[in-house]
């Protein structure tokens, strides 16, 4: 006779329902509490509704997925999950206000092994936030709890924005001329690229753990790997509505290296001056450690520039100026000049 064994059920085999349920009851809130105007459905809908803003003259819609790369593993080991949902959200707004569009709604989904109390919260909570701040609203998502694809205490998180620029307004590159300047917007750190090499050399290389002082920084190993990547939003929307914005690049992974050439039109490439800025600390302090070039440390990092703008010569000051006055650090880094379509690093030995 064969033994009988018991009944399978799907929480015995690792995935519970009833936690998913009461996981989503603890983010309802925090959705609700980025709505606009035009949300038209609610958390729990099998889609998420959004009207088409009416003022809307000649509405190009512009859409980008993402996720937050390795910056996870620095989330998971030091038990810090309230910030990368923030990053996530802000880096999307920063790859589609490089076209001139302004964020509509976002999407996001979280993929776990296992259910932690107060996770899944953390993350849509930073979410959430980032949203808010954006002005655009958490439309929806997805939580998928699947054992034996994550480890234990790990997840993904991953999000989709779509956003809204008038077919006039925008940006593709081809206003950009030769004698155009570059003005450099300040990081406030690694934002969401470059973690495989910067874990290596911290943790490995340096030797440091997550509540150690990082070297001629201001806090922990923690604290400066978290840091928010940062929105440019606010202070760059209104140069883009008063047409004073002829390209602008978000430095991600690639680095200036590779993120500028990606807006420039033929015939030009994009001269930097590296003695128009001070590289932070943080970066000099991988370069050293890791032994890392110069060359690959700029396709590696952003080095202290989170955006670049393209704007006419005779408006950068002022340009300056108005972005100093929202609040961002800003300088002329350079300018456009005739060429083949590359970044062109002047060193003048101020990156050490």
């Amino acid at each position: 006779m064969s033994e009988h064994k018991p009944g399978l059920s799907y929480a015995a085999a690792g995935v519970d329902i009833d936690a998913a349920h009461q996981a989503m009851k603890g983010v309802a809130a925090l959705v609700r509490s980025t709505a606009t105007s035009d949300t038209l459905s609610e958390l729990g809908s099998f889609g998420g509704l959004y009207r088409v803003p009416r003022d809307a003259r000649q509405p190009v819609l512009v859409a980008s997925t993402d996720g937050v790369g390795t910056k996870l593993k620095v989330a998971f080991t030091s038990g810090r999950h309230g910030t990368v949902g923030e990053d996530l959200v802000n880096h999307c707004v920063n790859d589609i206000l490089v076209q001139g569009a302004k964020p509509l709604f976002f999407l996001d989904y979280v993929g776990v092994g296992k259910l932690e109390p107060g996770v899944v919260e953390a993350l849509v909570e930073g979410v959430a936030r980032g949203c808010r701040e954006n002005g655009c609203a958490l439309l929806g998502g997805e939580t998928a709890e699947m054992p034996d694809m994550y480890s234990p205490g790990e997840y993904d998180l991953a999000g989709t924005i779509v956003g809204l620029v008038e077919e006039d307004r925008l940006l593709d590159g081809r206003a950009i001329r030769p004698g155009d300047a570059l003005i450099g917007l300040a990081s406030t750190g690694l934002h969401t690229n470059g973690y495989s090499l910067a874990r290596r050399i911290v943790f490995e290389r340096m030797g440091l753990g997550m509540d150690d002082a990082f070297p001629e920084e201001d806090g922990t190993v923690a604290d400066v790997l978290l840091r928010v990547h940062k929105s440019y939003l606010r202070s760059l929307y209104p140069l883009i509505e008063a047409g004073r914005i002829r390209g602008l690049a978000h430095i991600t992974g690639g680095g200036l290296t590779d993120n500028v050439p990606r807006i420039l039109p033929e015939g030009v490439d994009a001269r930097f001056d590296l003695g128009s800025w001070t590289v932070p600390p943080l970066f000099r302090v991988l370069q050293r450690e890791g032994g890392v070039e110069r060359d690959e440390m700029f396709r590696a990092f952003n080095m202290g520039v989170g955006m670049v703008a393209v704007v006419a010569k005779d408006d950068a000051d002022a340009v300056v100026r108005d972005l100093r006055a929202a609040g961002e650090q800003a300088w002329i880094a350079g300018e456009i000049v005739p060429g083949e379509g590359k970044v062109v690093l002047s060193d003048n030995g101020a990156t050490g």
